[in-house]
């Protein structure tokens, strides 16, 4: 029976991946899109320590610019380009669109909420943190 004060909502995580050819990742990131809400955000938290000790050659100067921008593009800044011009849904694909670069996100994840921030901040500290 469906959760009539439940939203539905779409969440992936954002993964840095120090060298693709050896499929390792480390989880930085998510973002999530509730259309029922209006919602659409992304949380980086990059942990420097771990993530140089999981890839030492890493140059982090070159990663965060790019972590940095997923945030503002899911935010809808101007500053960030055209895609950040988008409606919320069409933010969520571009980001959301594989990638064979350093930064993928992983498969789109469903659920349900009624806070999507709330719920955001809960698979942050889940998966990421």
């Amino acid at each position: 029976m469906p959760d009539e004060h439940r939203s539905p909502y779409q969440y992936a995580l954002i993964r840095v991946v120090p060298r693709v050819e050896r499929g390792e990742t480390m989880n930085v990131g998510v973002i999530l899109l509730c259309r029922p809400h209006r919602f659409l955000a992304a949380r980086i938290e990059l942990d420097a320590g771990r993530l140089a000790s999981f890839a030492p050659d890493l140059d982090l100067a070159m990663v965060r610019p790019h972590l940095d921008a997923i945030e503002r593009v899911a935010a809808g800044d101007h500053t960030a380009g055209p895609i950040a011009m988008l409606g919320p849904a069409e933010r969520f694909h571009w980001l959301v669109s594989p990638a064979s670069t350093i930064i993928q996100p992983s498969p789109v994840h469903t659920g349900l909420t009624d806070d999507p921030a709330n719920e955001l901040e809960h698979l942050l500290t889940t998966l990421v943190r």
